[in-house]
């Protein structure tokens, strides 16, 4: 079994790896002798995690692994097996104070992977996996994060895309419908072949999706005619549904990058006079907006790919507009 880390090979499970011998403040809680990589929990972890929750989570565990030991280990040379409530509790107390609670709880889900792996390796007891991993989830009212674009944002940018005549602004149209229209996060979008789409039904089999989880989406009406004139620009080749296009317009059957996504998004942004925005941001709108037209909450969970609707809900921006509404009743008497 091997751990690809962002497409690279060295993190695998098949070779040695030794430990220094070093002393933290808090414990010796450095690996002190030879382990097989197969035996180090927070590889195990890592291992059964979409490649890109295992970078996310990589990140996080080193960041754990240097907050307890002052940076002197990472997640490979900290011995996870030896935390106990002392060193959870205090570690849920430091994330609380340098961190958001949305990032603060990711932590803390990481570190009780990595502790349930542990246990399964027999590295800890039941009770000591149990103590250190009751560890209350950090709470607090914060904003929402990101934004839903507005039906004139909306127009705006498919108008850009639309008055571009070369192949980039019909490929555009089609990222933009479906990142809105489908609510399909950039991942998914460049993961997407073109067998993945049928064109009698509009539906869409979403592999690669977050958590491991097939699901099925759909382009429809704008969406579904956006994808037929993308469609007839590339052709019928086999591969992914969407290409790059080099600067002088040539197509290249090759899959694109979540990083070119993003460059696309915020050069059309620009181009439309659309103040800055996220691809996560087209996903928050389309679930804000088939709620706010009335589509039932577990439906929508579903077409997102979300586990339970209290996430779905979470992306719902429909208050904020609500409140605005409300807000604008009220007249305030100032005359200039």
């Amino acid at each position: 079994m091997a751990i690809l880390d962002g497409g690279a090979p060295p993190d695998d499970l098949t070779s040695g790896t030794t430990r220094q011998n070093a002393e933290v403040t808090n414990g010796a809680l450095l690996l002190m002798q030879h382990v097989l990589p197969d035996q180090l929990p927070a590889r195990v972890y890592l291992a059964r995690l979409g490649a890109g929750s295992r970078r996310t989570m990589r990140t996080a565990l080193n960041s754990i692994a240097a907050l307890l030991t002052g940076g002197r280990c990472s997640a490979d040379t900290l011995d996870w097996s030896r935390l106990g409530y002392q060193h959870t509790a205090a570690l849920r107390a430091a994330l609380a104070a340098r961190y958001q609670p949305a990032t603060a709880n990711k932590h803390l889900a990481a570190l009780r992977g990595v502790l349930r792996e542990a246990w399964q390796l027999g590295q800890m007891t039941a009770e000591q996996y149990h103590r250190a991993a009751n560890l209350r989830t950090v709470r607090a009212t914060t904003l929402p994060r990101g934004r839903a674009l507005g039906p004139g944002e909306l127009r705006a940018l498919f108008r850009v895309c639309h008055e571009d005549q070369r192949p980039s602004g019909v490929r555009d149209s089609a990222l933009l419908a479906l990142l809105y229209g489908a609510g399909l996060r950039r991942s998914e979008v460049i993961a997407l072949d073109d067998t993945d789409y049928d064109r009698d039904t509009g539906a869409l089999r979403v592999r690669a999706a977050k958590g491991r989880k097939d699901r099925i989406g759909y382009a429809s009406n704008g969406s579904r005619a956006a994808l037929a004139a993308w469609l007839q620009v590339r052709g019928d080749f086999p591969g992914p549904l969407f290409w790059p296009i080099d600067q002088a317009g040539r197509m290249v059957a090759r899959r694109m990058t979540a990083q070119s996504v993003l460059e696309i998004l915020r050069r059309r942004a620009g181009l439309a006079g659309v103040s800055r925005f996220s691809p996560h941001d087209l996903r928050r709108t389309f679930i804000s907006d088939l709620l706010d037209a009335g589509a039932d909450i577990s439906t929508v969970a579903g077409l997102a790919g979300h586990a339970n609707v209290q996430t779905t809900a979470r992306y719902d921006r429909r208050g904020e507009q609500a409140k605005r509404r409300s807000a604008e009743l009220l007249v305030v008497p100032f005359d200039r």
